[in-house]
């Protein structure tokens, strides 16, 4: 019925930069509030950054001031921007969003994506 799908996951150099798209599909009345998240190989997942509706932001201490977190509320769509890079940012990007349905009754979702690795490496 909804769902999210992450993309802009890829190669890149330490230093380098990436931006990751959340796009939220189907029966969407409204995205309410996402976050994104992590996980590095043989890791448990972590939180990246969060953003409410109304534009409010959190970030983990590990990525503060490198990566910021925004969104398109006409597009349904999240983004996150990594700058500086680091090897130790080399994960899979998963996007978690509060969905609210167009179809009465309106249901809220919490909805995940399947996921976008980055790799940063020279």
């Amino acid at each position: 019925q909804v769902q999210v799908v992450e993309s802009g996951g890829g190669l890149v150099q330490p230093g380098g930069s990436l931006r990751l798209s959340c796009a939220a599909s189907g029966s969407v009345r409204s995205m309410n509030g996402m976050a994104w998240h992590r996980q590095a190989p043989g890791k448990q997942r972590e939180l990246v950054a969060t953003i409410t509706s109304g534009g409010s932001t959190t970030y983990a201490d590990s990525v503060q001031g490198r990566f910021t977190i925004s969104r398109d509320n006409a597009k349904n769509t999240g983004y996150l921007q990594m700058n500086s890079l680091k090897p130790e940012d080399t994960a899979v990007y998963y996007c978690n969003a509060g969905i609210t349905s167009s179809r009465w009754p309106y249901n809220n979702f919490a909805v995940w994506g399947q996921g976008t690795l980055v790799t940063v490496s020279s």
